[in-house]
C-alpha cells in the first residue's frame, strides 16, 4: 500500500491577502465582523496595516482620500448587508469623485441569497452596489481571487478612475486550494493605466482657439490635481500667461498667491473669458453647468480635456474637446503652443486690479476684533489662514456650509493635495475618514475644519484618529446649529429649532473622554496659539471654536439650491 503523500493547503484568506499585497495594498480600513473578523487578523500576522473606524461610510470615506492623493486604491472591508451599504456610502462618492478604491464585503452564502432563504444578513450585494460604482465583480471559488483582485485594481485606476465592489461570497471564504497551485496564479496587471494620446488634429484645434483668445481662461479641477504632473501645468500656464481659476481640490496646483490666479475674481473672469480651457474638471452645478449668468450672455468657447469621450457636450457644446489622459493631452498642448504670445496685457491687467481691490476689501474682515465667544468664520477662518501658511505641507479638510464657502475663500494651498473637501457632490460627512486617509498615506498633519453640523456626520471616529494616533487637529466652527444657532422654532413650542443644536456644546470635552487633546478656543489669538501647538505636537487634538450664534447664512453660498428658499423667492 502507498502512503500518500500531503498536500500543502492553502485557504481563502491567505490568497486574498498575498493578491492584495501583490498589487500594491497595503493598508485597509474597514470595521471588522462576520464572516471578515479572521481575515483581519491574517491581514495584521502578514504585516499589514489595518485601521478599524467606528462606521463603514468613515472607512470608505479615508479609503477614498487615500486613492485619489496616492493613486493606488483605498481598500475598504465591510462586513455583509448594512455594513456593505454603509461602505456604498462612501464608495458611490469615490466615484462621483473620480478616485480609486475598492469596497470589499463578505457575503452571505449565494444559494440562500438567490431563494432569499432569510441567511444572516442576506442581502443580493452585487446588484444593489451596481449603480454606484464603477464597476462590481463577486469572487465565487478561491482560485479566481487573483484576477479578480488584479482586475478590481485595473478597473479603479485606469481611464477615469472610480470605486470597484468586490463581492466575497461565503462559499470562496470558506474554499481551501493546493497552496503551490495558488502560487502559480498570483499576478500583478501590467500598465494598469496607460496613456491615452489625443488626436493630433485635436491639439490644433485646442491650440489654434487659445492662439485667437482675446480673454483665455485656465479651469484647474481636482482631475488635474489627481493627474500629478504638477510641473507640466504650471510650465503650461506661465509659459502662456494664461489666468487660472482653481476650484477647491485644484487649489495649490500652482500657489494661490500667485499672480496669475483668478480665484478672487471668478464672479469678472467667467462672464469675460472667451476661451476657456477646462482641466480635470467637469461643467457640473460647481460650474453652474457652464449656463447662466455665471457665464454672461456672450458666446464663448470651451475646450475641454477629460479622458471619457461621453463628458464633451454633457451641458454645453464644446468647441475643440482633447480626448486623453492629462498627461498626454497637457505636454501635446505645451509643444502645440510654444511660440506662442503671452495672453493679452489688458485682460491680465483687468484681472489683477480686481484681485488686489478684492483681497484689499477682505483683509480687514479677517483682523476684526470681537468678543470671547463671538467671533465669526471670517477672522477665526484668517487666524487658522495665517497658521497654516506655515506649515504648507499640513493637509487641509474642510466640510460645512458656512465653514466650507468661507475655507475656500480665505485659506490660501501653497502646495498640491493639500485640500480635501465636500467635493462634487457636496456631502457633508467627509470629514474624519478625509482625515484618517490623508494622515495616514502623508505621514505629515491634517487639520479639519468642521462646520458643528457636518462634523456629527462622522465624529465618533475622532476616537479612531485617538486610537492610531494620527496627527490630526480638528476644528469644530460652533455656531450652535446648522448655518446659525440663535433660529427659534416658528411653530412658537418648546421643541428646538430644526436647525439647532444644544446650546454650548463643548466639543472639546469629547476627545478627551477618548484620550485625545481637547481645547476652547473664543478668540481668534486662542484659536491661532491652540492651533499652532496641536500641529507642532502631532498629537490628536479638537478645537472647539466658539463663535457668535448669530454667525453664517443658510447653506451657505449656494442658498438657491436650498428648497424654502426658491418657494420664498417664487412667493
Amino acid at each position: 500500500m502507498s502512503s500518500e503523500t500531503e498536500v500543502e493547503l492553502i485557504d481563502s484568506f491567505s490568497m486574498l491577502i498575498e493578491s492584495l499585497k501583490n498589487n500594491g495594498i497595503q493598508n485597509i480600513y474597514g470595521i471588522p465582523g462576520i464572516p471578515v473578523t479572521a481575515l483581519v487578523r491574517s491581514w495584521q500576522a502578514e504585516g499589514g496595516k489595518y485601521f478599524g473606524c467606528r462606521h463603514e461610510t468613515n472607512a470608505a470615506m479615508a479609503a477614498g482620500v487615500a486613492g485619489y492623493l496616492t493613486g493606488v486604491p483605498g481598500v475598504c472591508l465591510t462586513t455583509p448587508a448594512p455594513g456593505f451599504l454603509n461602505g456604498l456610502a462612501g464608495a458611490a462618492n469615490a466615484t462621483t469623485n473620480g478616485w480609486p478604491m475598492i469596497l470589499l464585503s463578505g457575503a452571505a452564502g449565494r444559494r440562500n441569497t438567490d431563494l432569499q432563504q432569510g441567511a444572516f444578513e442576506e442581502m443580493d450585494q452585487l446588484n444593489a452596489a451596481r449603480p454606484h460604482v464603477k464597476a462590481a465583480y463577486r469572487i465565487n471559488h478561491i482560485s479566481d481571487i487573483p484576477i479578480g483582485i488584479a482586475r478590481a485594481v485595473r478597473t479603479a485606476v485606469s481611464g477615469r478612475p472610480g470605486a470597484v465592489y468586490v463581492d466575497l461570497s461565503h462559499e470562496m471564504l470558506t474554499g481551501t486550494m493546493p497552496a503551490a497551485e495558488g502560487e502559480k496564479l498570483l499576478f500583478k496587471p501590467v500598465d494598469p493605466t496607460p496613456r491615452q494620446l489625443p488626436c493630433p488634429n485635436a491639439v490644433k484645434r485646442a491650440a489654434d482657439l487659445l492662439k485667437s483668445a482675446k480673454k483665455p481662461l485656465v479651469i484647474l479641477g481636482k482631475g488635474a490635481a489627481y493627474a500629478q504632473v504638477d510641473s507640466d501645468i504650471k510650465a503650461l500656464i506661465e509659459d502662456t500667461g494664461i489666468p487660472f481659476l482653481p476650484m477647491s481640490m485644484a487649489k495649490g496646483l500652482l500657489p494661490d498667491n500667485h499672480a496669475q490666479n483668478a480665484g478672487a475674481v471668478r464672479s469678472y473672469v467667467l462672464p469675460e473669458a472667451d476661451v476657456v480651457l477646462i482641466v480635470g474638471a467637469r461643467l457640473n452645478w460647481l460650474l453652474a453647468n457652464g449656463q447662466g449668468r455665471t457665464w454672461g450672455n456672450q458666446l464663448k468657447k470651451f475646450i475641454q480635456i477629460d479622458i471619457l469621450p461621453q463628458e464633451i457636450d454633457s451641458n454645453v457644446p464644446i468647441a475643440a474637446p482633447l480626448v486623453g489622459d492629462i498627461a498626454s493631452c497637457i505636454a501635446a498642448l505645451r509643444t502645440a503652443l510654444k511660440g506662442m504670445p503671452k495672453a493679452p496685457a489688458d485682460w491680465l491687467a483687468g484681472i489683477a486690479e480686481r484681485a488686489a481691490a478684492s483681497r484689499d476689501k477682505l483683509a480687514p474682515t479677517l483682523a476684526v476684533k470681537t468678543a470671547p465667544g463671538m467671533m465669526n468664520y471670517r477672522n477665526s477662518l484668517g487666524a487658522v489662514r495665517d497658521v497654516l501658511a506655515k506649515y504648507p505641507n499640513t493637509t487641509l479638510v474642510n466640510e460645512g456650509a458656512n465653514a466650507l464657502d468661507n475655507g475656500r475663500m480665505i485659506i490660501d494651498q501653497y502646495l498640491p493635495r493639500k485640500r480635501i473637501d465636500s467635493g462634487t457632490w457636496g456631502i457633508m460627512g467627509i470629514g474624519m475618514g478625509a482625515c484618517i486617509g490623508a494622515a495616514v498615506v502623508t505621514g505629515e498633519p491634517v487639520v479639519a475644519i468642521e462646520g458643528d453640523s457636518a462634523f456629527g456626520f462622522s465624529g465618533m471616529d475622532v476616537e479612531t484618529i485617538v486610537r492610531y494616533n494620527l496627527p490630526v487637529t480638528v476644528c469644530i466652527m460652533n455656531n450652535g446649529g446648522i448655518y446659525k444657532g440663535n433660529e427659534t422654532n416658528a411653530g412658537g413650542y418648546d421643541d428646538p429649532s430644526p436647525t439647532s443644536f444644544t446650546p454650548g456644546i463643548r466639543y472639546d470635552k469629547m476627545i478627551e473622554a477618548f484620550g485625545g487633546v481637547g481645547m476652547n478656543a473664543t478668540t481668534p489669538e486662542e484659536l491661532s496659539s491652540m492651533l499652532e501647538t496641536a500641529i507642532k505636537s502631532r498629537k490628536p487634538t479638537l478645537i472647539n471654536v466658539v463663535l457668535d450664534p448669530d454667525a453664517g447664512v443658510e447653506s451657505g453660498r449656494i442658498s438657491g439650491l436650498n428648497i424654502e428658499r426658491k418657494k420664498k423667492a417664487a412667493a
